[in-house]
């Protein structure tokens, strides 16, 4: 009896030491980060390739008609001004001395046709009565045909000198024109973003080829949008009138909604980039704390198809392969599995899945962690700040 008693305890000794070695000597589970299938909003959406760029709806960079020397400037730079505004004025005291001979002529030639058109209608008078005497054989067929040839003589003379006339509004045209070319006006309301030039500077105009400063640049601040570079593959995917979500450096992470208005009816071809198609995108509520300024850095993301409600898992947790798949973490065994699953619309953040999975599993986001693999035993990795969400 005591010899079976002893074999017994030492049988039980021996199971517990192997039951402790294999304990101690077993793989530990990896720890993963999880995320779980829940059901909420996937947008496929595209974005910009390069940094996009507000642009204002208007902008002019203005300079004069011809060259010369700045004899008015009549803005600064940040100045405020509207349509129909002086600029800058060239020295143009010789045309405007031109303007006042062509003016001066112009009235001259005027007087001069009615003067001619008066004497035409005295000699058309003349000639109606010398018709009448000669009804009464009063007066000779001689002097009748002098007056009708003077009457028809003076109404010549009347259309010359009205035609003249006009010749001399045109030339006064021509003269008020090139004074006009000396004169620079702002074609739109706006604010002034630059000044090139001093007064008593010479300006010139650029010579064909040779771009050269221009003397104002005038933005129309009311008015902005954003043009954003689109790679030519998810061009095909944007249409007119797409929702668009527009981020600003300038304004950290504050996001603004917007609405594209405009798609490039050609591809970009630039030397060392991809090719491009060039959208533009209107930002529906400009910010109202701080103004917009032309030349912001932008990003946009536009928004070419949502749904709503549906199961969704972070992008991350899909394997890379042919067949999209995901390794789901066992509640009840601790075990990974690897799962095949039909995937729907996407973006960088969310997928949609449409079979495969069930909601309230948990798929693995640190997938390129050493031992995670199928069958491998895990454990979800803790995270105090964010409990219940994606782990």
């Amino acid at each position: 009896m005591r010899l079976l008693t002893r074999t017994l305890w030492i049988a039980a000794a021996l199971a517990a030491a192997g039951l402790a070695w294999w304990w101690l000597s077993r793989p530990q589970p990896v720890e993963v980060r999880v995320a779980t299938v829940e059901r909420g909003t996937v947008e496929d959406v595209v974005a910009n390739t390069r940094a996009g760029t507000v642009m204002a709806c208007r902008r002019a960079k203005l300079a004069p008609g011809t060259g010369g020397q700045i004899a008015t400037l009549a803005v600064h730079e940040g100045d405020r001004v509207q349509a129909g505004q002086l600029l800058l004025e060239l020295w143009n005291l010789d045309l405007k001395a031109k303007v006042t001979l062509a003016e001066r002529e112009a009235d001259a030639g005027d007087a001069k046709a009615r003067a001619a058109c008066l004497n035409a209608d005295q000699a058309e008078r003349e000639a109606a009565r010398q018709v009448k005497l000669k009804q009464r054989s009063m007066a000779s067929e001689e002097a009748v045909d002098r007056a009708i040839t003077a009457a028809q003589a003076g109404r010549a003379d009347c259309e010359a000198a009205r035609a003249t006339a006009r010749v001399n509004a045109a030339q006064l045209g021509v003269a008020r024109a090139e004074l006009e070319r000396t004169r620079l006006t702002a074609p739109f309301d706006g604010v002034v973003a630059e000044v090139s030039g001093e007064l008593n500077e010479y300006v010139t105009p650029s010579p064909p080829g040779i771009p050269t400063p221009p003397a104002v640049d005038l933005i129309d601040d009311s008015c902005f949008y954003i043009s954003a570079p689109i790679d030519e593959v998810d061009a095909a995917k944007v249409q007119l009138g797409l929702d668009a979500r527009v981020t600003l450096d300038a304004f950290g992470e504050r996001t603004f909604a917007g609405t594209v208005r405009r798609i490039a009816p050609y591809v970009l071809d630039l030397e060392k980039q991809a090719r491009t198609v060039e959208v533009e995108v209107v930002i529906a509520e400009p910010p109202k704390d701080s103004p917009l300024l032309a030349g912001y850095s932008a990003d946009v993301e536009i928004v070419v198809d949502r749904r709503e409600d549906v199961p969704h898992i972070p992008t991350a947790a899909i394997r890379p392969g042919d067949t999209p798949g995901v390794l789901v973490l066992s509640p009840g065994m601790g075990t990974l599995e690897a799962r095949t699953i039909t995937t729907g619309i996407a973006n960088w953040d969310r997928t949609e899945v449409r079979s495969g999975l069930k909601l309230g599993e948990q798929v693995v986001l640190s997938l390129d962690r050493e031992g995670v693999e199928a069958g491998a035993h895990a454990v979800a990795e803790a995270d105090e700040d964010n409990p219940g969400s994606d782990r």
